[in-house]
C-alpha cells in the first residue's frame, strides 16, 4: 500500500513547465543521496499547477527569482535568491531548492504561507511577502 502524503495545509504552488520538468529531473537524481528533501521536491511538484509555454507566474517563487520572505515564528524577514544546488552559496544570498526552505519556497505566491520542517526536525512556518528579479530587488526596499 502506497502512503500519500497529506497535503490539506499546504497551499496552491504554481510553476513553469521548463522549472517543474528540470525540478522533476532534480528530485528524482537526488533520491539516493538526499532521499527525505527529494521526497519534499517531489510532494511539491505533485501538488503544482503547471504553466504551459514561456508563461510564469510574476508574483510565484521559482528558480533564479529572489524572493522577499518572513519566518513566522521568529518574526525575521530575508531575501535570498532560489537556485539549483550547484549554483547555492549562502554568503551571497543564494539558497539551492534542494533545502528545506528552498523546497518549501518553490512555487509559492505573494502572500501565501506554508509550513516546513527545518534539517533539525523543528516545524517552521514562512510567508512570502516579494518576488522579484535580483536585479529589481536590489532597487526596491522591503
Amino acid at each position: 500500500m502506497v502512503r500519500k502524503a497529506s497535503t490539506t495545509a499546504k497551499p496552491r504552488i504554481t510553476l513553469t513547465a521548463a522549472d517543474y520538468e528540470k525540478l522533476s529531473a532534480l528530485a528524482e537524481a537526488a533520491m539516493h543521496t538526499m532521499p527525505d528533501v527529494a521526497r519534499e521536491l517531489t510532494a511539491e511538484l505533485d501538488r503544482a499547477h503547471v504553466l504551459t509555454g514561456n508563461k510564469q507566474r510574476a508574483d510565484a517563487v521559482h528558480m533564479g527569482c529572489t524572493v522577499d520572505f518572513r519566518d513566522d515564528t521568529t518574526g525575521r524577514a530575508q531575501t535570498v535568491t532560489l537556485v539549483y544546488p550547484h549554483e547555492a552559496d549562502i554568503a551571497q544570498g543564494k539558497i539551492s531548492v534542494l533545502t528545506p526552505i528552498g523546497t518549501a519556497l518553490i512555487g509559492l505566491p505573494v502572500g501565501q504561507s506554508i509550513d516546513w520542517t527545518t534539517r533539525t526536525g523543528e516545524t517552521r512556518r514562512l510567508t512570502v511577502l516579494q518576488v522579484g528579479t535580483p536585479a529589481a530587488m536590489e532597487r526596491e526596499p522591503v
